[in-house]
C-alpha cells in the first residue's frame, strides 16, 4: 500500500474517532449511577454498569415515542406521495406558468420555522385541530411539499418522454401514466424522500412544543423534558437521546447505501 493511502486511512480514522467522541461520552454517561456522574469521572467507565436508565427514560418515552412514528411515519408517506404526484406533473405535463408556480412552490423550503409560527398556530387553532397530531401531520406534510417535489421532478424529468407519449398513444391517461410507467420506476426517489423527510420530521421540536399539548407530544418534546429541572440526573437524558436516535439511526444502516443511489439515480442518461 502506498504511503499516501496509508496517511489517508489514517487521518479518516483519527477524524472518525475525533466525530464519535461525543457518543461515545452518551454511552458512558447512560451506563452509570446518578452519583457516579461527575467532571472528574466522566471518562471513566461505569462501575457498575447501570441499565435501569434504559427502562427508566423507556418508561417516560413510550406514549411520546408512538406519536413520533405515527407522526413521521405518517407525514412521511403524505409528502412522498404528494410531492410525487406534483414532481410527475412539473415534469412530464407542463402548463401555462408551471415553471413560476414551481419557483413559488420551490421558495417555501427557504421559509424558516420561526418566521410563520404565529400566523401557523393561528390557522391551526382556528381549523380545530391545535394540540393533535392530526395537525402536526399537517404541518409537516405541507412544509415538506417544496423538498419533495423538487426530489421526484428533477428525478422524472431524466426519463425519457417517449415512454410517456408511447403510453398516451396506448390510451392511458394522467393517473394510468403515472400508476404503470412513473411509480414502478420511482422507488430510488421515493428512497431519498423516506430518508430525508423521516429523519426531519422525527428530529423536529419548534412545532412539536408549540403545536401540540402533552397527550401529543412527540419524543423530541420529551427529551427535552426529561433534561428539565434544577437537579438533573444526567443518566436518564442520555439514555433518553440514545433511545430518541435509534429510529433514524436503524433507517440509515438499513436504507442508508440507497440514499446517493437514489440521489444520483436518472442523473446520468444513456
Amino acid at each position: 500500500m502506498k504511503p499516501e493511502r496509508l496517511v489517508l486511512y489514517a487521518f479518516l480514522l483519527l477524524a472518525t474517532a475525533f466525530f464519535l467522541l461525543p457518543v461515545y461520552l452518551v454511552l458512558l454517561t447512560a451506563f452509570k449511577e446518578p452519583s457516579k456522574i461527575t467532571l472528574d469521572t466522566v471518562w471513566h467507565l461505569p462501575n457498575p454498569w447501570n441499565w435501569d436508565s434504559f427502562r427508566q427514560a423507556w418508561e417516560a418515552f413510550r406514549p411520546k415515542f408512538q406519536n413520533s412514528m405515527i407522526l413521521a411515519v405518517s407525514a412521511t408517506l403524505l409528502s412522498a406521495f404528494l410531492g410525487s404526484i406534483n414532481g410527475y406533473v412539473f415534469a412530464k405535463w407542463p402548463f401555462k406558468g408551471s415553471g413560476l408556480i414551481f419557483a413559488l412552490l420551490l421558495f417555501g423550503m427557504f421559509i424558516p420555522y420561526q418566521s410563520i409560527l404565529i400566523p401557523l398556530f393561528q390557522f391551526i387553532k382556528s381549523v380545530g385541530l391545535y394540540g393533535t397530531l392530526l395537525g402536526l401531520i399537517l404541518v409537516h406534510v405541507i412544509y415538506g411539499i417544496p423538498i419533495t417535489t423538487l426530489i421526484f421532478r428533477n428525478y422524472y424529468a431524466e426519463i425519457p418522454d417517449e415512454l410517456v407519449e408511447a403510453a398516451r398513444i396506448d390510451g392511458a391517461g394522467f393517473f394510468g401514466i403515472y400508476r404503470h410507467i412513473l411509480l414502478p420506476l420511482s422507488i430510488p426517489g421515493f428512497v431519498v424522500v423516506a430518508i430525508w423527510q423521516f429523519t426531519q420530521i422525527w428530529n423536529e421540536f419548534l412545532f412539536a412544543v408549540t403545536l401540540t399539548r402533552p397527550e401529543s407530544q412527540p419524543i423530541t418534546v420529551a427529551l427535552a423534558q426529561l433534561a428539565g429541572g434544577e437537579a438533573v440526573k444526567w443518566n436518564l437524558p442520555m439514555a433518553g437521546a440514545l433511545i430518541a436516535a435509534l429510529p433514524t439511526l436503524l433507517v440509515y444502516i438499513f436504507l442508508g447505501r440507497y440514499f446517493l443511489r437514489g440521489l444520483l439515480a436518472g442523473s446520468v442518461k444513456g
